[in-house]
């Protein structure tokens, strides 16, 4: 009994004066005898050095053990082997995985790269994720142009793998949503970066019909941040084609386009964009540009009646619509809008005149044919005087040296 005691004292003074910190060494300082080492590589050159401060601040550092993500090794299990299978994020994000897993960023990418852009092209090295919430993450809604830029935002990396569009991130830099993230009107926090459009996982091409940025999902895309003007839209001649499975039909990228979006205050935007309606009403953009405001427009000044002047921008809705600013009810009240004295009789005015159509206006068809005979004859006859003029002053000269050489 009494060596029994002995023992036991024994075994108690020696846990009493054991060093506290090894007590309560973490599930992970096993492994960081070697892998704190930051120069530490591995046998095929790879550096396997973990910066174990950064791991610990890390969005994986409060929680995760290594084995939990190197399962084919474990503590009691070391040294392990010289190789051990890659991480498999799935283990943990399934759902993120999933929804990578159908995008052409999962792709076999090039010099053997197992993807075009996987885990840690987006969040990081694998020991230092940190959380989206974090502003130093590269996944923070601040840094996410920055982060796909550093492919997007490359011309030669976006030649080289045939990306669309070529290099994004400098025409989303410039454009209104860009200056907003970067707090132009203290926006910043509801400005849209990459993600708000095309996702954050489950990434697709604009040719795919479940992708974001697909043609028939623009418009629901752009409405989760313009909501009023996505209500707006669909009560009008665009929104209802959309509606109807047409999606031939102008959307918002048509008009504002899609990376390089400019502020619609913006007077050259203003301008270009009357083409933009004439990339459709080809025969009206023509008539158009034969009135005074089409002149002007065309001279580049914005101060002049578009066509979102008289038909609105996005509740575009056609003449016989009594909610139409150019109903036969309204026309006056919009064109007042600019010309403070307008009347019916001024409003009667053809902003679409079409003087080769004689059943739209007689009196413009005819009054069209004159001008231009009359135009042709001026020239007609001047040019033939000018000629004429020509050979008897050429004749004079001719007469006057044949004079004076006779005298000599």
């Amino acid at each position: 009994m009494r060596p029994l005691l002995i023992l036991a004292l024994f075994l108690a003074a020696a846990l009493g004066t054991a060093d506290p910190a090894a007590a309560q060494a973490g599930p992970n300082d096993a492994c960081l005898m070697c892998h704190s080492d930051l120069s530490a590589k591995g046998s095929t050159g790879k550096v396997i050095g973990v910066d174990k401060a950064k791991f610990g601040a890390s969005a994986h550092g409060g929680f995760v053990k290594c084995v939990d993500c190197h399962t084919d090794t474990a503590v009691d299990k070391l040294p392990h082997a010289p190789k051990l299978e890659p991480v498999a994020c799935q283990s943990c994000h399934a759902q993120a995985v999933a929804e990578y897993q159908g995008t052409p960023h999962a792709k076999p990418g090039p010099a053997g790269k197992t993807a075009v852009a996987d885990c840690a092209s987006c969040h990081g090295a694998a020991h230092e994720v940190l959380k989206s919430t974090q502003t130093a993450s590269l996944t923070h809604r601040l840094n996410i142009p920055t982060t796909c830029g550093s492919c997007h935002g490359s011309q030669p990396v976006a030649q080289q793998a045939a990306m669309p569009g070529g290099n994004v991130q400098a025409k989303y830099h410039d454009s209104i949503h860009g200056q907003l993230l970067k707090g132009q009107g203290g926006y910043s926090e509801q400005a849209p970066n990459c993600v708000s459009c095309h996702g954050a996982h489950g990434i697709l091409p604009k040719g795919d019909e479940k992708s974001r940025v697909a043609r028939a999902n623009i418009v629901d895309t752009c409405g989760g941040c313009h909501q009023r003007e996505k209500i707006v839209f669909d009560k009008g001649a665009h929104g209802k084609l959309r509606q109807a499975g047409i999606t031939a039909g102008p959307n918002c990228a048509d008009c504002h386009g899609s990376h390089a979006i400019p502020a619609s205050t913006q007077s050259d935007w203003q301008v270009a964009t009357i083409d933009q309606c004439g990339s459709c009403h080809s025969d009206l953009l023509k008539s158009y540009h034969l009135t005074y405001h089409g002149k002007v427009t065309n001279l580049g000044f914005s101060q002049m009646a578009t066509c979102a002047s008289c038909h609105g921008a996005h509740d575009v809705r056609p003449a016989s619509d009594p909610l139409s600013p150019t109903h036969k009810d309204n026309i006056v009240a919009m064109c007042g809008n600019c010309h403070q004295n307008s009347s019916v009789q001024f409003a009667s005015w053809d902003p679409h005149p079409q003087p080769a159509n004689r059943e739209r206006s007689i009196t413009l068809y005819y009054t069209s044919i004159f001008m231009n005979v009359l135009l042709a004859g001026v020239f007609a006859f001047f040019g033939l005087h000018t000629l004429l003029w020509a050979y008897r002053s050429f004749r004079v000269v001719q007469e006057r040296r044949r004079k004076g050489g006779g005298h000599g």
